[in-house]
């Protein structure tokens, strides 16, 4: 008789529009998805392999919309590691990040959680609003990955679920701070004028 895989699981976060569900998709089906319908919250499994064993990656595509603020709440408290998402065309996407890494701050230990930013849409660059710089910049100040992918190529998008799946694991087999992330204070955000 074999043992249950273990589980872990990954909630995407993000505004409405950043990608969170093409990027999702991309990982789960390596597939692109073009025509967008808003999500309200969809779960979706993937047994993948990391060193050596398989683990069942549960991800949490949450919705953008404030109108689903309940069922992200319980997303803040039950995953295991979260994506943040932006797109890499809308400044407004990038200046949410920081409300989303407030929340987690308010009902996680911040440093006892694996967060990864993801900057989407990156075959859009000639639309670009945020520059690498300025990302990058903003995960240093947070101690935290930062990633560029593309739902729409494909690229990168493996290497972030992987990356996260791993961090979780390590955090969950080590029992210490994930690899990916270490405390911070979280009083160095993002400043937006629009």
């Amino acid at each position: 008789m074999t043992s249950p895989l273990e589980r872990i699981y990954i909630g995407m976060l993000g505004v409405g529009t950043v990608g969170k569900s093409a990027l999702t998709l991309q990982f789960m089906y390596d597939e692109f998805v073009d025509e967008y319908e808003p999500t309200k919250s969809d779960s979706y499994l993937k047994k993948v392999s990391l060193r050596g064993y398989d683990v069942e990656v549960s991800v949490l595509d949450t919705a953008g919309q404030e109108s689903y603020a309940g069922i992200t709440e319980t997303a803040y408290r039950t995953c295991d590691g979260f994506i943040i998402v932006f797109s890499i065309t809308d400044l407004a996407s990038f200046c949410a990040v920081n409300d989303f890494m407030e929340k987690i701050a308010l009902l996680r230990e911040l440093g006892h959680v694996p967060i990864i930013l993801v900057g989407n849409k990156v075959d859009l660059a000639n639309q670009r609003n945020v520059s690498q710089r300025e990302a990058f910049e903003y995960a240093a100040r947070k101690n935290i990955e930062y990633i560029e992918t593309s739902a729409k190529t494909n690229h990168n998008v493996q290497q972030v679920f992987y990356k996260m799946a791993k961090a979780v694991v390590d955090m969950k087999h080590a029992n210490t701070q994930p690899q990916i992330q270490q405390n911070k204070s979280r009083d160095d955000g993002c400043c937006c004028v629009l």
